[in-house]
């Protein structure tokens, strides 16, 4: 069997290093990459190329989901990984959207998913039954073939498919692995979600092309991370604010010698980075307080990777996102779409590189307008002191970023308008110290009728995912308008 040019580097090199620890199984590089080639070979079977099919995986952080990542790309197929936590309604429009063909999935779920994917004609499998250890010629694969798509949210009321190629995939991994110096001696642990670019890329992508050592988790187990901290097994920890909170919170309800313990641990790491959703400085200051650990704060999203990110040898800045990447052309545009050349004034940040993505998939009207000139347009308002970016904002309300999640606020409004006691709603971000925003739902309703918070909360569950959830609730009379009949959301957040 042949191994593309796209593989990576520290997997072509069989060595028996250990790449990932699964509970209490550890699998070198070498095994690692001998289960990507039998479940490529499966893929593969009576084909010599999969030319871009789209194939999902359905299952958390594990040494599947690696297999079948990276089986799918040498395989010259297009890998989809899925939210566990996904409503169906969500995966209906997900693997109708990507046109998917098979969905490859964690034996736990097939019994949810069975269903689904008969209603599509989409064939479910696990790893295991695709595994085959017969010879196969893996395809060449040129690095501008499409490799991966996640969804994201954007200001439709639908999620968009972000298709990434080769190049792109690579690009975003090669300029984190300079910036943050990453090597072979690194360990991290893995619980962050694995259908999101920072799970992907900035951990996973990241650990395995530096040759460094990356510890799975299905989820954020505090007394099991926090043990391996304790132990020194971890030197490099990556998560979001909320995270961070909610170890500090866990702080408050053990002894005293156990946190000096845990913050012992974390002070003896090389690096801790913070990132998907604004670090309040607050924040900053007290995970510096305790471990002395000053965070490391970057920015990006699905469509581009990380683009800006506070130095790793050098000052960072509390409440700053720090300087463009490398590779990376990074420049701010104010509302005439003219460049922002004046420090005090704020503009939209625009994107340019190898790590922008291709692509909305099946969305033409969609991707032409992100772009601009050839940048991509962020949605994202900065503006730059001393040479450090800092975020001011969204330049669109409708989109949330909460628990390190980017929602849009238009397609949890369209599954509340569902609910037979809702006239209209109208949902927003409000600033909370542990979700950098917590979904509002701000309603009116029908007359005669009456809500409470867990009425909705319940209805809500298996309707959308458990992060789009609101985690609060405010009834008004009338949502307010302006003269053209548009929700004014800016003045909603000053009646909450």
């Amino acid at each position: 069997m042949t191994i593309t040019k796209t593989s990576f580097p520290s997997l072509q090199n069989n060595s028996n290093r250990v790449a990932l620890v699964e509970g209490e199984k550890t699998f070198s590089y070498k095994e690692v990459n001998e289960r990507i080639n039998q479940f490529a070979a499966g893929l593969l079977r009576q084909k010599s190329d999969l030319r871009e099919e789209r194939i999902a995986f359905f299952m958390s952080a594990s040494l599947d989901y690696v297999t079948a990542m990276h089986g799918v790309w040498r395989a010259g197929g297009i890998a989809v990984p899925l939210n566990v936590a996904s409503a169906v309604s969500e995966l209906d429009h997900y693997l109708t959207c990507a046109d998917v063909t098979r969905m490859v999935a964690g034996d736990e779920y097939h019994d949810s998913l069975r269903e689904l994917c008969h209603s599509l004609n989409i064939d479910l499998v696990s790893v295991a039954d695709v595994l085959t250890e017969e010879s196969v010629t893996v395809p060449e694969i040129s690095p501008d073939r499409r490799a991966l798509m996640l969804f994201t949210s954007g200001t439709t009321n639908k999620p968009k498919g972000v298709v990434s190629t080769h190049r792109t995939v690579e690009a975003q991994i090669t300029t984190l692995v300079e910036a943050w110096e990453w090597s072979e001696d690194d360990v991290i642990p893995l619980f962050l979600p694995v259908h999101h670019i920072h799970g992907i890329i900035n951990i996973l992508s990241c650990g395995l092309w530096a040759g460094a050592t990356v510890h799975l988790f299905s989820k954020f187990d505090i007394p099991r991370i926090s043990e391996q901290i304790v132990a020194g097994t971890y030197n490099v920890f990556m998560a979001v604010p909320t995270i961070y909170v909610k170890l500090i919170q866990y702080f408050e309800g053990i002894e005293e010698e156990e946190v000096q313990k845990i913050c012992g641990g974390f002070n003896a790491m090389r690096l801790n980075i913070s990132g998907s959703a604004a670090c309040p400085v607050k924040l900053f200051k007290q995970w510096k307080e305790l471990t002395g650990q000053v965070l490391l704060e970057r920015y990006g999203m699905t469509e581009i990777g990380m683009g800006i990110s506070n130095p790793y040898n050098g000052e960072r800045r509390a409440g700053a996102v720090g300087q463009p990447l490398p590779g990376v052309e990074c420049q701010l545009f104010d509302d005439n779409d003219n460049p922002v050349v004046n420090e005090t004034f704020s503009g939209e940040i625009r994107i340019k590189g190898d790590n922008v993505f291709l692509e909305y998939w099946n969305n033409e009207e969609a991707t032409k307008e992100s772009f601009k000139d050839g940048w991509f347009c962020t949605g994202d308002v900065a503006v730059v002191e001393g040479g450090y970016y800092r975020i001011m904002g969204r330049s669109s309300v409708d989109i949330i970023k909460s628990g390190g999640y980017k929602l849009s606020a238009l397609e949890i409004e369209g599954v509340l308008l569902t609910h037979d006691a809702i006239a209209e709603v109208a949902v927003i971000g409000i600033e909370d110290d542990t979700w950098g925003e917590a979904v509002t739902a701000v309603i009116a309703l029908k007359q005669g009728k009456s809500l409470d918070y867990n009425t909705l909360k319940s209805w809500c569950d298996g309707k959308m995912s458990s992060y789009k959830i609101p985690k609060h609730l405010k009834i008004i009379d009338s949502l307010p308008r302006n003269a053209m009949g548009k929700v004014t959301k800016p003045s909603l957040k000053e009646i909450i």
